[in-house]
């Protein structure tokens, strides 16, 4: 029973290490070279800061009440031209150009909360419009044309690495590795002692080692492909100031807590004091936000400003919260499920390219994972109701 709990618990992790050995022993098999080999784990760290970015978003929205946003790959499209227009056509400075690229995110962001939260108009109807809307604005500002190439000082800022020298990459990765792991260890061990002592139920001893024991695998495995590679890439450390700001928001101040009373009852949330119509306002908001950081990674990664990039990640985005165990019903997720969910789209998309496994193949895996994923939560749910 106990081992059972614990697998449960796990599970999302678990699929998630088997799937990389999958992979791994097939791609090994076929003679394609390794999905851990220093460069291609870099690789699939850039290919997938996007998705990472836009799940955390998604995630919040998925929370509170079921919301989805089908315009995020459109909205980076057209934050993309907009940069493109103004740092390459107009050669602006380049903060100035970033700041007003993160305002209108925001502004868009603005836009589809107020439907939703205020009107109450669905989100998926909102955010449909939305996704027309913004492509075509992105084919109109770019004319049709793709441009490129950004400012090397722009690309630096998401395309390079730490150290900036590749000599000092082991040594520096490694210090950086050691000090991780030693506030991992005292972060987890705080966190489990302080519960005890307020007398909250914790996880049992053997499920909390067993968890803990493969992330901080995962961490120092990581370290040492990067560290035999360039180095940690910025990107990287963007990723981790995100996910760590929005988990600490998730589960530490009180309006994470409003979000998930307000996927889980909305009546109830706004009887017990909750303004549910501007949560919702702020979590749309929010959700424009990142779309417009996701949409500066990915110009700085392709070098260039196309009318039709963002095409398909916004289904990239809520695929990863269902995988990751957000719930189709809202106010059941975890920030870190999302990135594992993110990660394992992104290993899923790398070792089928490896592969050479078909296009069309691929969006099929996708699609019967993702159905997987949504089928499981809400199966788990009946047997909960009955």
């Amino acid at each position: 029973m106990y081992i059972m709990n614990m697998l449960k618990r796990n599970s999302l992790l678990i699929a998630l290490v088997l799937v990389m050995i999958l992979f791994e022993v097939a791609i090994r098999s076929t003679g394609h070279g390794s999905l851990f080999s220093p460069s291609n784990f870099t690789n699939i760290i850039y290919q997938n800061s996007y998705v990472i970015i836009l799940a955390v978003g998604m995630l919040f929205l998925i929370i509170g009440c079921g919301n989805i946003d089908l315009s995020v790959g459109s909205v980076v499209a057209l934050i993309g031209a907009v940069a493109g227009v103004m740092m390459v056509n107009n050669e602006m400075n380049i903060y100035l150009s970033m700041a007003v690229c993160l305002l209108l995110g925001i502004a868009i962001g603005a836009w589809h909360g107020f439907w939703v939260a205020y009107i109450r108009i669905p989100s998926f109807i909102v955010t449909l419009a939305g996704m027309l809307l913004f492509r075509g604005l992105a084919l109109i500002v770019l004319d049709g044309i793709t441009i490129n190439p950004f400012p090397s000082e722009y690309l630096s800022i998401f395309t390079s690495f730490f150290p900036a020298h590749r000599a000092d990459a082991y040594s520096s990765t490694v210090t950086v590795t050691i000090l991780l792991v030693i506030v991992y260890l005292v972060g987890i061990i705080y966190s489990r002692v302080s519960k005890q002592k307020k007398g909250y139920e914790v996880e049992p001893m053997y499920a909390f080692l067993f968890k803990h024991v493969i992330i901080l695998f995962a961490i120092i495995a990581s370290s040492l492909l990067l560290a035999n590679n360039k180095g940690i890439p910025l990107i990287l450390i963007l990723i981790a100031i995100i996910v760590l700001f929005y988990a600490f928001v998730a589960n530490k101040t009180v309006t994470g807590r409003r979000m998930y009373a307000l996927g889980g009852n909305e009546k109830a949330a706004k009887l017990s004091g909750v303004n549910t119509n501007r949560l919702l306002f702020l979590s749309f908001v929010n959700m424009g936000f990142l779309a417009a950081v996701g949409a500066l990674v990915c110009v700085a990664r392709f070098n260039s400003a196309s009318p039709m990039a963002g095409t398909g990640y916004e289904l990239d985005a809520i695929g990863s919260c269902f995988i990751g165990g957000a719930s189709a019903y809202g106010g059941v997720g975890t920030v870190g499920g999302a990135v594992i969910g993110a990660v394992f789209m992104g290993v899923l998309n790398n070792g089928m390219s490896i592969l050479g496994v078909d296009a069309n193949w691929q969006k099929a895996v996708k699609g019967m994972v993702l159905l997987a994923a949504v089928v499981i939560d809400v199966m788990s749910k009946k047997r909960v109701s009955n």
